[in-house]
């Protein structure tokens, strides 16, 4: 369950002045323009605003990288609209689990979420049940590919190819970190090559 850690105050922090506020801002493509959310950010008092041009469903965003390896414990994440954020409700509960594990504050204007407030709170909690709904449901599909792979004497051979239900499948396992290629490969019936495979073409 979520801590909901306090914000430090500039004094609390090392090597900082002052906690800062972050603005994250995304597009799906070059045709659309930030402006919109960038100007509600300002409004919002943001201290720095990363934008991106990235798909919803593209795993890997380097603004967004960039401001995760700048958040520090009493930070605050501001964004227009959750959606703008998470391209995924696994991915938003990640991010969720991040923030908080960091003593990091988030709010979404269009949501009217703070979770500075107590309602703020709540949505971390949920967030936080949701986390661990789904790392249980994974470990049970896991024990449950294992058993159905070695029910099957899956010893190995030329690897099948996998269907796009499938690749989506074996892309969630492993963006969950709860189980590893050798796992995926086997609970899938495939080699760990087609595995790579899948998650390197993935985004493409």
């Amino acid at each position: 369950m979520f801590r909901n850690s306090m914000p430090l105050t500039g004094s609390g922090m090392v090597g900082r002045m002052a906690s800062m506020i972050y603005g994250y801002a995304r597009v799906s493509t070059n045709d659309q323009t930030t402006n919109l959310q960038k100007d509600a950010l300002e409004k919002a008092g943001c201290d720095r605003i990363f934008t991106e041009v990235a798909s919803g469903a593209k795993a890997h965003r380097p603004e967004l990288d960039h401001m995760l390896d700048l958040l520090r414990e009493g930070d605050t994440v501001v964004v227009w609209k959750l959606d703008r954020l998470g391209r995924s409700m696994q991915n938003l509960v990640d991010l969720m689990t991040t923030f908080d594990e960091r003593g990091v504050q988030f709010r979404s204007l269009t949501e009217s979420i703070d979770t500075n407030t107590p309602g703020g709170t709540l949505v971390f909690n949920i967030f936080g049940s949701l986390a661990q709904f789904e790392r249980d449901l994974i470990r049970e599909r896991t024990r449950a590919g294992l058993e159905a792979a070695r029910a099957r004497g899956r010893k190995g051979g030329r690897p099948a190819k996998l269907d796009e239900k499938q690749v989506r499948e074996v892309r969630r396992l492993y963006e969950s970190r709860t189980v590893t290629v050798d796992q995926i490969a086997t609970m899938m019936g495939v080699g760990r090559s087609t595995i790579y495979r899948c998650l390197n073409t993935s985004d493409k």
